[in-house]
């Protein structure tokens, strides 16, 4: 089973399951797509739109956990 970190790359954590797609989108983390997502860690990500962190990583463990 995956587990999900907030120092993971974005990039990375898209390529484990698709899955991850809505519930960073419901987050409020629009930037699926950017190429700052290749190189950016989930914290930075989430600092940089005012998102908890922690919370997400719950939610995506959460995920893998079903």
């Amino acid at each position: 089973m995956a587990k999900i970190t907030k120092d993971m790359i974005i990039s990375d954590i898209l390529k484990l399951d698709q899955r991850t797609i809505p519930v960073l989108m419901n987050a409020g983390m629009h930037c699926i797509g950017c190429p700052m997502s290749a190189g950016e860690s989930l914290e930075q990500a989430c600092m940089g739109h005012g998102i908890n962190v922690d919370a997400l990583v719950e939610e995506l463990n959460k995920l893998f956990a079903e």
